[in-house]
């Protein structure tokens, strides 16, 4: 299934990084992820670095899929609310998740470090109250953020207004989040799995999973074979695709970018990002170059033909709606697209075992506005599962917390 349409800003900047072959013959390895993208890479390099000998598959070319497509805010905000978390998990389980994410992005920047060049920086980001309606709420999430150490400031209507030009009842401004580049940043880890002994492999779709006491065999739409003791299934919201029941439902959102612009003009955007509490959100964030990247108007369209059609209204909506917002900004999408992704009932993701499969089987389905952060996470609670060690998320993160949901 075509995963996005219009032209993805990622892709058309960052061209074919790195030709990885095809798989051309039967393999035995100790892992093998099933996904190339930005969940499987940091799955992959995770694994690859601590011994693991990894086999990734991939049935597009790597980095193609829904990664091509994502606007990569990386925030330890999570779309669901701690104080509804706290409602329905425990309070000490919506800390533990939020302070995950907090510590996801720390984990990415010292991982950015290391690769160089994935325009990873770090911002603030700005969380602001559509209507009067919805500022008790965020006003109850921010003093419960701050009750437990969470570092952020609340502005007023008049507060916001004079730092960012923004007419709203009020926000919370924290001082934790950052932008990266997915596309550039899954390329150089997969070549880094290369250089650790791994093997990446595109254009190679598996057709067959069995697995059995000792591992996993996998075979190929063009006849090879993959025996592995563990197999990871990270295939964005293809995942679903090999469970009979769903715990996701599929949505697109819609995005674009223009040219540079002056850093005068784009004042504290250029380091603050900026979404709201309406559902769908506006949300916006710039690029190391100075280009604004606009996202939202989600919707529930996941056929690819209809969603080609929306494009070009989606992204002149959404410019419309930042012209609302930033008068002043210059907003002529340069770049625009659409793309499918998955949402969870609850906002959280699922890492670990499903029933169906064993426990050979694990799926990263790292669902929702979070999916790098918890990219991150997952890849650390995969690899304590597969060397046999608990992680503190396993089940906050598994399957077993919510029962299937239905669409």
């Amino acid at each position: 299934m075509d995963l996005k349409s219009g032209y993805p800003f990622w892709a058309v900047k960052n061209g074919l990084m790195h030709a990885f072959p095809k798989l051309a013959e039967d393999l035995h390895c100790d892992v093998v992820v099933i996904g190339g993208g930005i969940t499987g890479a940091l799955i992959a390099d995770e694994l690859a670095r601590h011994g693991q000998h990894v086999v990734v598959v991939e049935r597009r070319e790597v980095g193609w899929g829904s990664s091509a497509a994502s606007t990569a805010l990386l925030q330890y905000e999570i779309d669901t609310h701690m104080v509804d978390l706290a409602k329905r998990y425990g309070e000490n389980n919506a800390v533990l998740a939020y302070r995950a994410c907090a510590d996801a992005i720390t984990d990415l920047a010292a991982l950015a470090d290391q690769l160089g060049d994935v325009d990873f920086g770090y911002q603030q980001s700005l969380y602001y109250a559509s209507g009067d309606e919805d500022l008790a709420s965020l006003s109850e999430e921010y003093d419960l953020r701050r009750q437990h150490g969470f570092e952020a400031d609340w502005l007023s209507r008049e507060g916001l207004e004079n730092a960012f030009g923004i007419e709203a009842p009020g926000a919370i401004l924290t001082h934790l989040a950052a932008r990266v580049d997915p596309y550039r940043m899954a390329y150089k880890l997969f070549m880094r799995v290369d250089e650790h002994g791994g093997q990446v492999f595109d254009r190679t779709e598996v057709e067959t999973v069995a697995a059995d006491s000792d591992g996993v065999t996998l075979s190929t739409m063009a006849g090879y074979t993959l025996r592995c003791r563990q197999l990871v299934v990270a295939a964005g919201y293809e995942s679903q695709r090999w469970l009979t029941e769903s715990f996701a439902v599929n949505r697109s959102s819609y995005a674009f970018i223009t040219d540079p612009i002056a850093p005068e003009a784009l004042g504290r955007l250029a380091t603050t990002m900026v979404w709201e509490s309406a559902r769908p959100y506006l949300y916006m964030r710039t690029t190391g170059d100075g280009r604004l990247l606009v996202g939202g108007d989600d919707d529930d369209e996941d056929v690819p033909a209809r969603r080609d059609q929306r494009v070009h209204d989606k992204a002149q909506g959404l410019a419309e709606k930042v012209e609302s917002l930033f008068p002043a900004l210059p907003m002529t999408p340069t770049f625009s697209w659409g793309g499918t992704f998955a949402e969870t009932e609850d906002g959280l993701p699922f890492f670990g075992p499903h029933p169906q499969y064993g426990p050979r089987v694990l799926f990263a389905m790292a669902y929702g506005g979070n999916g790098i952060s918890y990219s991150m996470i997952g890849a650390g609670l995969l690899r304590a599962s597969i060397e046999g060690r608990d992680h503190p998320l396993s089940a906050l993160f598994s399957f077993a917390r919510l029962r299937p949901a239905t669409g």
